[in-house]
């Protein structure tokens, strides 16, 4: 679990082509502080598991299904990365509650920058669109983020000067793609909603009661 405030950018050092998976190797500081093998690090908001570190790098095996539903088979050596260490029940809850899971890949529509922030305008996936409401929470690339305006194909979000200098997403352009993952409770309520209100058996009725 983490919270989606973005402790370090990291440099990707190394991508390790396997077929099926990559090695991905990235350099960092902050996150290797107390950092060991089997922990987990978030990278652009897709938790990862240390499987070794070695002088000031750390790295971690991408299998084919982390490749298929998010950005990171797009790295190459020299790309900056956000990183968060996996939270302990002592981290300060700054952002909001982060899986790690990405949910789909999004794409960078628009930029209007003005002088203390940026509107970014961010497509998502058609299927993610009902976790989404305004002033709800999102993280893009695990920078936790408040929705400006929820659309049923793309939301927007202002950046925050200490966004934008201290994640990757100050120099996302246009047509970059960016990890998306939802509020969690809003996908559970969703799920308990339509398991509710779904008929049963080719009753009538709703919600399983009388």
């Amino acid at each position: 679990m983490f919270t989606g405030i973005v402790e370090e950018l990291g440099t990707v050092a190394a991508v390790e082509d396997q077929g099926d998976a990559i090695r991905l190797t990235v350099r960092a500081d902050t996150v290797l502080e107390d950092a060991g093998i089997g922990h987990s690090i978030a990278v652009n908001g897709c938790c990862l598991t240390v499987s070794s570190l070695h002088d000031g790098t750390w790295t971690a095996d991408v299998m084919q299904e982390t490749l298929d539903q998010t950005s990171l088979g797009g790295l190459a050596v020299g790309d900056s990365v956000n990183l968060e260490r996996a939270a302990t029940l002592a981290t300060r809850l700054g952002g909001h509650l982060v899986q790690g899971h990405v949910d789909g890949v999004g794409t960078i529509l628009q930029r209007q920058p003005s002088d203390h922030w940026d509107v970014v305008t961010v497509g998502l996936p058609e299927q993610l669109a009902p976790y989404l409401v305004d002033k709800g929470s999102i993280a893009v690339d695990g920078v936790s983020l408040t929705v400006v305006d929820a659309g049923p194909d793309r939301f927007t979000v202002s950046l925050i000067p200490e966004t934008l200098a201290r994640t990757t997403l100050g120099t996302r352009t246009v047509g970059d793609l960016v990890n998306l993952e939802t509020d969690v409770i809003a996908r559970h309520v969703a799920t308990l909603v339509r398991a509710y209100t779904a008929p049963s058996n080719g009753d009538q009725h709703t919600g399983g009661r009388p």
